[in-house]
């Protein structure tokens, strides 16, 4: 063991080593692998100045080796390692369709508090189901009101301060927003109304008539398909807008949407100073001003140039008059929003030091909080849409998927598959053939063998982003379909199955749909490792049906919401972004340490056998064949 005078004194308050002899070993080992080493001595050491840690470090290595080691190497490898103060905590949000949640992650990554509001019981006022208004015309229009996601962040503000959450710990705040959803500031709205907030009152009550419109529409608006080819025909066509944007339009996207608003509400439209996005907005409330829309977001929206990451000035001309001032600048997904507003301060306690950095949507939250950072591997979020997402390094946009910045590093991109019909669609069909009961969906799911005796469905509750298919339900039986033979499968399209086919029917086709849309635009098939979140995650029958026609083993993260938990760890990670003046790597700051933390992933379901993974690929095949009928069917009506 070291002896107290072998350490260097160079500091006046010598820095101990806890239980040295437990880690001699890696001490030797480090000189060969510094990265090694750093992290497992490091963990103790995160209250020490970092100039005073690198100095006692190397010290302490040379007394132990009696070796002339290489300073500058080591202090390099100290310098990896970015540590977050011992009493610091960081508050992420994630602002969803059918409720607002909230995670406190400590300095070692842990999640010490969550909460969250659920919008239909818990405000029922807004009459809302599941979160959002269908226009009951069956015209597409799905909306929900900025002044419920307003006052959802009241109320869940009041239930951190009853869970005793210490506000004034808080270093840093980010968030998570639905993604699409737009926001319209009245003009003057800011100045007005936005900068003079007493918090003395809920924000309810003052922000009542800031909103030229008092509807955002959402992603699940489906009512913007004739701006959607205006906008596409104005650049050149849906491939070019795709090579321009990272998206071909869809209706969900915010530029079709703007351009609906002011083709039929053009006073609306003129009286807006500020269009938000969901993230945005969000963001905008907390620093008292107009927070920027940041780039990862901003690609969700067919009006930023994918690789400059700036407004296109071709889309923005296809899209609305005088656009570019009502959006403001763009941001980093890293960079500071800004100062928390003195209403926060004055209201809740908080330290007027606390950063609000930039928020993002959910989906590029959600990859952040799995840790995703490798090519080979993917990620389903489960929720009220179905999304597949993972990263590339080149990106290639199509006509299918989407193309994003990755919201935590600036030289990679984020790569997204988006279905409509997720959760909400699963849970209908559990009610209907199940009685409302998980536990009936489960066995019935059991008992249904794979490939469900060749049974084929496809189920739309709403219409379909992929395939794009209006609602319905269409119900096929195979026969022959193990044949390997050119021309052995006939198809017949039948009127219904019995309750477990038709359980087995919808979770084998939405994520045979998954892996046929995967494989056709470039992500990995079999991936190297399949991450699933999402409510949906929890269950472990249905991630053993992901792991046999995805052939590979499903992990899943400690919180089935990893959206709130990935804005958390954004938090965290733009503080030290702000604190070394430079963009970090997030992965320095869990870095193999992730066991230790609450990104830590754990093995679900073990990868599927590989006959039955090539025979899924087989029935896939006729699978997207029918697809593709049915959509021709509907372009021809």
């Amino acid at each position: 063991m070291l002896a107290q005078s072998n350490w260097c004194q160079s500091t006046s308050d010598p820095i101990r080593i806890s239980n040295f002899n437990s880690i001699s070993t890696q001490l030797v080992i480090s000189i060969k692998g510094c990265k090694k080493l750093s992290s497992a001595l490091l963990r103790g050491y995160t209250n020490t100045p970092k100039p005073f840690l690198g100095t006692a470090l190397v010290c302490s290595w040379r007394a132990y080796l009696g070796e002339k080691l290489e300073t500058q190497k080591i202090m390099a490898c100290v310098d990896q390692r970015y540590f977050l103060p011992e009493d610091a905590l960081f508050l992420g949000f994630d602002s969803s369709t059918q409720s607002l949640k909230a995670t406190v992650l400590d300095y070692n990554l842990h999640i010490v508090l969550s909460e969250t509001v659920h919008f239909d019981s818990e405000l029922p006022h807004f009459k809302t189901k599941d979160g959002v208004y269908r226009d009951p015309s069956g015209n597409g229009r799905v909306v929900s009101s900025p002044m419920m996601w307003v006052e959802a962040l009241d109320l869940i503000l009041n239930k951190l301060k009853k869970a005793n959450l210490k506000f004034d710990k808080i270093r840093s705040i980010s968030g998570s927003g639905q993604q699409h959803g737009s926001v319209y500031w009245r003009k003057g709205a800011l100045e007005s109304i936005l900068k003079g907030v007493n918090p003395k009152d809920p924000l309810a009550v003052q922000l009542q008539d800031a909103f030229s419109t008092n509807e955002s529409p959402i992603w699940m608006d489906s009512s913007t398909t004739s701006q959607c080819r205006e906008i596409e025909k104005a650049v050149g066509g849906a491939l070019e807008l795709a090579l321009l944007t990272g998206s071909c339009a869809y209706e969900r996207y915010t530029g079709p949407q703007i351009r609906k608003l002011y083709q039929t509400q053009k006073d609306a439209y003129d009286n807006t100073e500020r269009i938000s996005l969901v993230s945005s907005f969000m963001a905008s409330l907390f620093i008292g001003g107009y927070a920027n829309i940041d780039e990862t977001d901003g690609a969700g929206m067919n009006l930023m140039d994918l690789r400059e990451r700036t407004w296109s000035k071709e889309a923005l001309e296809a899209t609305a008059p005088n656009l570019e001032e009502k959006l403001g600048p763009l941001a980093p997904s890293y960079a500071i929003a800004g100062n928390l507003s003195s209403y926060f301060v004055d209201r809740f306690m908080f330290d007027k030091k606390c950063l609000v950095i930039q928020w993002s949507g959910d989906n590029p939250n959600s990859l952040a909080g799995l840790a995703l950072n490798r090519p080979g591997d993917l990620a389903i979020s489960l929720g009220t849409s179905d999304v597949v997402f993972g990263i590339t390094t080149e990106p290639h946009p199509g006509l299918e998927g989407h193309v994003l910045p990755n919201p935590v590093d600036p030289n990679c991109y984020m790569v997204m598959l988006v279905y409509k019909n997720g959760s909400l669609t699963r849970e209908e069909i559990r009610n209907r053939c199940a009685n409302g009961s998980w536990d009936t969906f489960n066995k019935f799911l059991d008992q249904t063998p794979p490939l469900n005796g060749g049974k084929l469905g496809f189920y739309f509750k709403e219409p379909e982003i992929l395939p794009p298919l209006p609602v319905g339900i269409h119900r096929y039986q195979l026969s022959n379909y193990e044949d390997q033979a050119e021309g052995g499968v006939t198809t017949q399209n039948v009127p219904e199955f019995d309750a477990p086919s038709e359980v087995r029917a919808i979770i084998e086709g939405q994520f045979l749909s998954m892996r046929a849309h995967a494989e056709r635009i470039g992500m990995p098939t079999p991936p190297e490792r399949l991450i699933a979140t999402g409510g949906a995650s929890a269950n472990s029958q249905l991630l053993s049906v992901i792991a046999s026609i995805f052939g590979c083993a499903v992990y899943t993260v400690q919180r089935p919401d990893s959206a709130s938990l990935g804005a958390a760890l954004r938090a965290a990670h733009g503080w030290v972004c702000q604190k070394e003046g430079k963009f970090v790597p997030i992965s320095q700051l869990y870095e193999e340490k992730s066991e230790d933390t609450s990104l830590t992933c754990k093995l679900a379901a073990p990868a599927g056998d590989k006959d039955l993974y090539s025979k899924y690929g087989s029935i896939m095949s006729e699978r997207m064949k029918i697809e593709q009928e049915l959509v021709e069917q509907i372009v021809t009506k």
